[in-house]
């Protein structure tokens, strides 16, 4: 059973949002060390806290993480990015790729990096943060990502079943971060939706379901698609020509 007294837990995103409260949450929980992982760490003022600069998407840096973060028991896949429209037809390509190698690329790349390490651990654990985004597919390429990524949890799961190593999968809506700053309606708070994921992983749970929005979309996949899509009943909507385009 995974445990959080005593672990080694590496934190990928760690400067803000969801990031920080899942280092300080481990700590309060009894975490021994916490690597706190970002492209730019900064000082935390705790010893237990070691910064590690962390380019999810590099495979030098993934390796020196691995290298320089070889205790760790408890993996958290947490770093993500938005791309700038969540339209698949016109965003940039370039834009697409750089979001499916942070969502999708980086942390599996992650978990194969460190499957050797966690493998080896006791009692050690892995946890990827999704979104509602894998399963209602209204953000484009971060849906996209977002399902790809939920896809190889699945498959990870399975295969480090086989070692011991648990694997937990978060899907959430809106969360109250810099991230989702500028999305309407109302937000989980950080705290709360952290304090669920380390509760699951201590009760042995594979999945966490953050919110009731989150719980009906999961619901709905098991009906036909224009349920969870009700605008596909709408008719497509057509511009009528202009009279000297008639002529």
């Amino acid at each position: 059973m995974p445990t959080i007294d005593d672990a080694v837990v590496l934190v990928t995103g760690a400067n803000g949002g969801l990031g920080e409260h899942f280092v300080r949450q481990a700590l309060a929980r009894g975490a021994r060390k916490v690597y706190a992982a970002a492209r730019r760490p900064r000082d935390w003022g705790d010893d237990r806290i070691v910064p590690i600069a962390l380019d999810v998407t590099n495979t030098r840096s993934r390796a020196d993480a691995v290298a320089r973060a070889a205790d760790t028991t408890i993996l958290i896949n947490n770093a993500g990015t938005l791309p700038p429209t969540a339209s698949l037809l016109d965003l940039e390509e370039a834009d697409l790729r750089a979001t499916m190698e942070t969502n999708f690329f980086a942390p599996v790349l992650l978990a194969r990096a460190f499957a050797s390490t966690l493998n080896s651990a006791q009692n050690a654990a892995l946890v990827d943060v999704h979104s509602v985004a894998s399963w209602y597919a209204f953000g484009g390429a971060y849906s996209a990502s977002k399902a790809a990524l939920w896809s190889a949890t699945n498959a990870l799961r399975l295969e480090f079943s086989t070692t011991g190593v648990h694997v937990v999968g978060v899907h959430m809506g809106y969360v109250d971060t810099p991230m989702a700053a500028g999305a309407p309606g109302p937000k989980l708070r950080p705290e709360d939706l952290v304090a669920a994921v380390y509760d699951t992983l201590l009760a042995g749970g594979y999945e966490v379901i953050g919110d009731d929005l989150t719980a009906s979309v999961k619901a709905a996949l098991a009906s036909p698609v224009e349920a969870l899509y009700p605008e596909l009943a709408a008719p497509p909507t057509t511009t009528s020509p202009s009279p000297a385009a008639a002529d």
